[in-house]
């Protein structure tokens, strides 16, 4: 099954992509405009749009990135500025909302969804969304047991953040043993023979015993 974090995490990076592209050409678009001099400008002065888009765009990131339901009242006017200004960034933005929200249906709804979603990205002219929606449709049978089967990675993500964070507040441990003791802190292992075992009085090889799919030897001559 593919995982549904990951899947929106495409679609967010394509988003961003396109929002760096829009930062970019406005920021090329500046240049040529000409400087103000020192002071207050005159009325009948010319504005800048170039820009005042070049800065809006810098911070339109987190109303982007956001579910819409968790938008501040600012991020929703940055949203409602790109919608306006940037068509072509606003449907990035709903491209990614719109797979988005396909996780959250059943099978056959999600199913149908997920063939409209693809047609409109193959569509959208913008390249990021178009290369997206080639990795959908070869990952379609994966998504689609994933929303049937409600699975998700989650879990496992978050146990594996936690690990890396106790490793790096503790700069590293020589010993797996040390790790799995403050990961799994009050928790015996169990020998084969059923006898119970704290982390802090068995042996490497003893430890790794335990584990059915590690070879002791091979673990020995690399810890």
């Amino acid at each position: 099954c593919a995982d549904p974090f990951h899947i929106v995490q495409w679609a967010m990076e394509a988003m961003d992509e396109v929002r760096k592209e829009a930062w970019n050409e406005a920021r090329k678009e500046a240049r040529k405009e000409p400087k103000r001099g020192r002071g207050r400008p005159a009325k009948d002065a010319a504005g800048t749009p170039a820009v005042d888009k070049a800065k809006g765009l810098k911070k339109t990131r987190y109303a982007l990135w956001k579910n819409p339901e968790n938008l501040n009242d600012y991020q929703i006017t940055k949203l409602a500025w790109v919608q306006k200004t940037d068509p072509r960034l606003y449907r990035a933005y709903l491209l990614k909302e719109g797979l988005r929200l396909i996780f959250q249906m059943g099978l056959d709804e999600a199913t149908e969804a997920l063939a409209r979603w693809v047609s409109w990205a193959r569509r959208c002219r913008i390249p990021a969304f178009v290369k997206l929606q080639q990795r959908i449709v070869k990952h379609k049978d994966r998504i689609l047991a994933s929303i049937e089967h409600g699975l998700t990675n989650g879990r496992i993500e978050s146990m594996n953040t936690k690990i890396r964070l106790i490793t790096r507040t503790a700069f590293g441990f020589r010993d797996p043993i040390d790790l799995d003791g403050h990961a799994q802190p009050g928790r015996p292992s169990t020998g084969a023979a059923g006898e119970t075992l704290t982390h802090g009085y068995v042996t490497r090889a003893q430890y790794f015993a335990f584990l059915p799919w590690t070879d002791v030897s091979f673990t020995r001559s690399r810890c």
